[in-house]
């Protein structure tokens, strides 16, 4: 009897000890919900310690005029003010040409890794180990001259021939690039230090995956760029369309929450955003199909040393009439449409934007909420930092390039004419050859002579 009194005692204790104790972790719980994260997030999580959360950076010119709003709308203010300046700057690069545009890609992606990057040696920095943020930015470096290195290769050839160094760099690039990597490499099983090893390779792993995320992503987003700027602005407009358009219909119409991830996504939003960027694809796709400036491919010009964009536009950018199915006659009385077989690509490529593009918001979302962040940094006040902007670009510049790939892009004569003019001149000449005996049995080569005659 006395043990069961004693089994008893010892079982009741910790029941009424806990009751205190439940009531604490209900306020940290009613505390965590409306921080966006749930208790079970933070008990996992608790080894991590905070990101410090940045500034409220407001202009104080906007703070005074909209003293006197709730939060909920001043924010809606501010965040409009900010997406119209943002809006206008973007037609001012696309005005001075694709050079500034790839300049300015190349300085949204160092900015975006240094947002992240930042947040990683918020939680590094806090162990004193050395050279984190120095192997960080060397990699970077490396990466880069791997990746514009190729580029330049590519669409600046002839420049390259032309030099004797630049063809030096160019013929032994990707060994130079190796070399640059292992000495990073190197560097930082030196820099190991004992009793840290895990959060040091935590750390490299963190390096390496951003770098896979902004400069792969920015890399994909110049190439297509190359092929005409209608790839670059179509896309991005149609992502900027979706968040602005999601945003909207969400902020009057939202009632019913999407994902956990961000609790202010809602389905209202994302239909409302989804049906307005379809639309706003196909009339920005008649817009700006009409225009040699946007649609042909950007190339460098020998003669002036300069790049150029002029051609004489492709099917895909020529107005071409369509059939209309009957279903679509019945509603619109009409059996035929004009348009330009661009605007067919451009529902793919608004489809992808609303419906795939905002899980790069999401993916991000749920990367800030294990840091216990709300933005990657408060560059622009009311959106956070770039990489809060970018974070759906990227997924989508990667999709962008893949489509061209696939379904528009075909064999580059140019690309092969440069590379037969880097071969020894017997190597030309076998080439000739066979090409005319091609030709010749093909019954191509008497007529196109006949034609020159």
């Amino acid at each position: 009897m006395s043990e069961l009194r004693h089994r008893g005692a010892k079982d009741t204790e910790p029941t009424l000890q806990q009751q205190p104790s439940e009531d604490k972790t209900s306020d940290s719980e009613q505390k965590a919900e409306k921080d966006g994260v749930s208790d079970s997030e933070s008990k996992v999580d608790s080894g991590i310690p905070e990101v410090p959360a940045p500034a409220d950076d407001t202009p104080e010119v906007l703070n005074k005029a909209l003293s006197g709003l709730s939060s909920r709308w001043k924010n809606w203010w501010v965040r409009g003010i900010l997406t119209l300046a943002m809006i206008a700057f973007f037609f001012f690069i696309i005005y001075l040409g694709p050079m500034v545009l790839m300049m300015i890609v190349l300085c949204v992606q160092i900015k975006c890794f240094h947002e992240i990057i930042m947040i990683g040696y918020s939680v590094y920095h806090s162990y004193d180990l050395p050279w984190f943020r120095t192997l960080s930015w060397y990699f970077l470096l490396c990466v880069n001259y791997f990746f514009y290195g190729e580029t330049v290769t590519d669409y600046f050839f002839t420049l390259v021939q032309r030099e004797e160094p630049l063809r030096i760099l160019s013929k032994y690039h990707r060994f130079i690039s190796f070399a640059l990597y292992l000495t990073g490499f190197c560097m930082f099983v030196l820099s190991l230090v004992k009793k840290h090893y895990r959060l040091q390779f935590y750390m490299f792993g963190w390096t390496h995956v951003t770098l896979l995320i902004v400069v792969t992503q920015s890399h994909l987003i110049i190439h297509n760029l190359f092929e005409g700027m209608i790839w670059f602005i179509v896309p991005i407009s149609c992502v900027i369309c979706n968040d602005i358009m999601a945003y909207m219909f969400g902020f009057f119409f939202g009632r019913t929450p999407l994902i956990k991830l961000s609790p202010k996504k809602t389905w209202e939003g994302f239909i409302g955003g989804f049906f307005s960027t379809i639309v706003f694809g196909i009339v920005l796709s008649y817009f700006m199909s009409g225009y040699r400036y946007f649609v042909c491919p950007v190339e460098f010009n020998n003669d002036s040393n300069s790049f150029q964009v002029d051609c004489e536009p492709p099917e895909l950018f020529q107005l071409q009439e369509y059939t209309l199915p009957s279903i679509l006659e019945s509603v619109t009385g009409w059996t035929t449409v004009r348009l330009y077989p661009f605007q067919i690509h451009s529902v793919a490529l608004s489809s992808f934007a609303s419906i795939m593009g905002p899980f790069g918001g999401f993916f991000a979302s749920g990367f800030k909420r294990a840091f216990k962040i709300k933005d990657f940094a408060n560059t622009i006040p009311g959106h956070g930092g770039i990489m809060d902007r970018f974070d759906c670009q990227y997924l989508m510049a990667t999709f962008v390039n893949v489509y061209i790939a696939s379904f528009i892009r075909g064999p580059n004569p140019s690309k092969v004419i440069q590379q037969l003019l880097a071969l020894r001149p017997d190597q030309q000449l076998h080439i000739f050859n066979s090409l005319k005996a091609h030709l010749l049995e093909k019954g191509l080569l008497p007529a196109v002579e006949e034609a020159a005659a």
